[in-house]
């Protein structure tokens, strides 16, 4: 199976994160973020990747750094389970609606992080969590994955819809990108022969 374990420990955050690729969607969050809970939730049970995710960080601070430090560390973790990327899809396309709202998130486990983010919150918290660490979270994620990630609002109106429909947009993209193709026969989906770089 393909599986990690990261660990992160510094002054700011002390992080735990275990996934396994082939998974069923099984799942244990938490951050000491309530909404950042319930996203990291929707990405496990959407994309099939079992995630347990442990978080001890200052959020009498603000909740940057538990923010910032999670995600890296899933990211690692996704890398890392990920290995040579042999077989999988690469590719992850995913339309995603919620109520009166479409999402859409494209990506490709290139190897070379980049982030386009076309979209935004009309208000400045969802529950407890500030808004504007929605779009970071998708950044360190795909710094450390190595991921070429898109992600577009089409339209909506609802702040939650909206988060919603991104969490699990990326989740049924991400799927299709770290499933292993049977047709590829091992192969690393590139013709230089390897990804990144």
């Amino acid at each position: 199976m393909r599986h990690a374990l990261i660990t992160r420990d510094t002054a700011e955050t002390k992080i735990s994160v275990e996934v396994n690729l082939d998974g069923t969607g099984r799942y244990e969050i938490s951050t000491g973020i309530g909404f950042l809970d319930h996203m990291i939730e929707q990405v496990s049970r959407h994309s099939l990747i079992d995630v347990t995710l442990k978080v001890a960080g200052d959020l009498h601070v603000d909740q940057h750094h538990t923010t910032e430090d999670s995600a890296l560390a899933f990211g690692q973790a996704l890398a890392k389970a990920l290995d040579d990327k042999a077989g999988i899809g690469r590719y992850g396309l995913a339309f995603s609606p919620m109520d009166e709202t479409l999402a859409r998130v494209a990506l490709d486990i290139s190897g070379r992080p980049y982030l386009v983010w076309r979209a935004g919150f009309s208000q400045e918290k969802l529950g407890e969590w500030d808004t504007e660490l929605i779009e970071h979270w998708f950044h360190s994620v795909a710094q450390t994955a190595g991921l070429t990630l898109h992600v577009e609002l089409l339209y909506g109106t609802n702040n939650h819809h909206i988060c919603e429909a991104i969490y699990k947009g990326f989740a049924r993209a991400l799927r299709q990108a770290v499933e292993i193709d049977p047709r590829k026969g091992g192969a690393v989906p590139s013709t230089k022969g390897q990804l990144g770089g």
